[in-house]
Parts: structure tokens; sequence; C-alpha cells
């Protein structure tokens, strides 16, 4: 029985600190693999280069050089940590049985490689690697992460918690994520919309390696937000619920305004203005919020843009080259 190939597909923006490092320690994983005979022997590393503005794609271009298991995709462009793992996910999908995603940092437990590629044996589509604990985050993280996730459930939004996006998908996996168009993307929900066979593997999460997370308070925010927004029209309702309630308020001070200036006591101009300022305001929000009810739907469905652009591929045309010498050697094998 011919063993699965396997990418390993790692998305890097400014990682030079520590490339070297993580292909020594994916190497080791994957050699390992193959010696139980859980990978194929043409199983690869996939550098995905975001953009990076420091020598990253110099090294995956030299570590390629070196170990038979590099290849990497040097983006046109800085796309976003998300983008950058879609292409990596859509290129190694033609020529790989899965694809497990990981992060260049070494946060991520990479012992845990094995657990899945047992799973994926086993028949699962999915696998997640699920964080045990928080240990390694900082107070003000851990907090504000597992807030996050439960906020994001009350909303409706389908996530495994405390799963990024270290995971372990099939062929068929990436075959069907492929269907999904949206442009403002956020894989951690869209993975379980797929369904199919999944299941999960705990570990513990590490300090990092070397350098500094390219994930500061704002870019955090940012992709909070670009969840929330992605999966969720809820903040516009909200609006429209404020813009209510606004309504509501207006319709309630105008009444006592009214009263006000009947008994005398007003002064003079106040009523007109405040009932104009309440009222205005709360229709102003709920026709916003009712616009927005419908814009929020086109938005999210109309735009077409090309997620991410890529310069150069190694890890196609290595395979690419491969089949041309195997196909050379049958021809003259037959001649």
């Amino acid at each position: 029985m011919n063993q699965p190939l396997l990418t390993i597909a790692v998305p890097c923006y400014n990682e030079e600190e520590v490339l070297h490092e993580t292909a020594k320690q994916l190497t080791a994983v994957m050699n390992s693999l193959i010696e139980e005979n859980l990978a194929s022997e043409e199983s690869k590393l996939l550098f995905i280069d975001d953009g990076s503005r420091d020598q990253t794609w110099a090294i995956i271009e030299e570590l390629s050089q070196k170990n038979g298991f590099v290849t990497g995709i040097k983006l046109a462009r800085n796309a976003g940590h998300q983008k950058a793992l879609l292409a990596g996910l859509e290129t190694a999908m033609g020529f790989s049985d899965c694809v497990i995603s990981i992060d260049a940092d070494l946060q991520d437990d990479i012992s845990v490689i094995r657990e899945f590629m047992i799973k994926f044996h086993e028949g699962y589509d999915i696998v997640y690697g699920v964080r045990d604990n928080r240990e390694s985050d900082t107070f003000f993280k851990r907090v504000t992460a597992q807030g996050y996730y439960r906020f994001m459930k009350k909303m409706g939004v389908n996530l495994v918690y405390n799963h990024a996006d270290y995971r372990l998908m099939s062929k068929r996996a990436l075959e069907e994520l492929s269907r999904y168009s949206e442009q403002n993307l956020f894989l951690r929900g869209v993975v379980t919309l797929i369904g199919l066979k999944t299941t999960e593997v705990y570990y513990a999460r590490k300090e990092r390696f070397a350098g500094i997370s390219k994930y500061p308070l704002k870019k955090m925010l940012a992709f909070a937000f670009e969840g929330i927004t992605s999966f969720s029209i809820a903040p516009i309702r909200w609006i429209t619920l404020i813009g209510f309630l606004s309504f509501i308020s207006s319709s309630i001070a105008g009444i006592y305004a009214i009263l006000v200036k009947v008994m005398g006591h007003a002064a003079i101009g106040w009523a007109s203005l405040i009932i104009s300022v309440w009222f205005l305001g709360g229709l102003m929000l709920m026709s916003i919020g009712l616009i927005g009810e419908y814009i929020g739907k086109i938005y999210q469905e109309t735009k077409q843009r090309p997620r991410y652009g890529i310069e150069t591929d190694t890890f196609s045309n290595a395979f690419i080259q491969r089949k041309a010498v195997s196909k050379a050697d049958t021809v003259t094998r037959v001649k």
C-alpha cells in the first residue's frame, strides 16, 4: 500500500530568525514519519513567504538547495496570514493526500504531528490541534482569547475552542474548502463548516523559539473583528436594536418635554431641540441598521478579487519536474 504524500504548509512573514530551526525540526519529524510508514518519501515542507521584507525568501531558497523536503511559494504581495495559508493549502492540494498547517514560530508542538497522521490513517479528514491550556500566554491574552471564543459562540459562530490554525486536512477536505470563495477569510470558521469526519488532538503550546510575534495587539484585534464580520451580521442587528431603543427613548423624552413645556417649566427652545435630536438620531440609526443588513449580505457575496498572487512556486515545479523525469525514464525503458 502506498503511503500518503504529506505536505506541511508553513506561512511565513519576516521569519528569518526561526526558519533554519523550523526546517531542521520539521525535517526530523518528516524523516520519523517516513520511517514509521506514516508518510510517503515524496512528502514535502512548503514554506509560504507572505511578502516578507527580510531575508525569509532567500533562506527558503537556500534551504531548498540543501534539503530535499523544503519547497516554497513566494506571494507577489503581503496578503495576510489567512490568505497566505490558503495559498499554501490550495497549492499543496493538487499533489498531496493530506496537508498539515503550522506557524513558523515553533510554538505549536510538532511532536503531535505523528498523532495527526495516525488519525488520518484511521479515516479522519480533519484533525484539529487544540491547546490543552494557555499557561504560556499573558494574563491579558488568555482572558481576551477565551472571552473571544465564548463571544463567537454566543453569536452563533461554530469554532473549535482553543484551536488556531494547527490542523491536518485530507485532500477531500481541501477540495471542499476550495469551494468556499469568501473574500473576507477566516479559516477557523470556514473549516468547521466543511463537515466530514473530524477529531481533535491536544497539546501544550510552547514559547516562541526566536524573534517577536507577528501578531501585535492591533493585528489581533483586526483579526478578531474579521472573524466576527465574516461569519455574523449580529453587529449590524445590534445597531438596529440601538436605533430602536433610541427611538423609544426619544418618544419618552418627547412626551416628557411636552409635559414640561405645558407646565411652563422648560427653557425656551429646549423642547424642540431635545425632541428633534433624539427622534432623528434614533430614526437615522434604525435606517442605517436596516440598510446595513442588506449591504452586509451583498458585500459578502459580490467582491470577487483574487485573494492572493503567487510570484514563485518551487513546490509545484518540484512535482512537475519529477513527473517529467519519470515519464522520460519510462519512454527510455520502452525503447
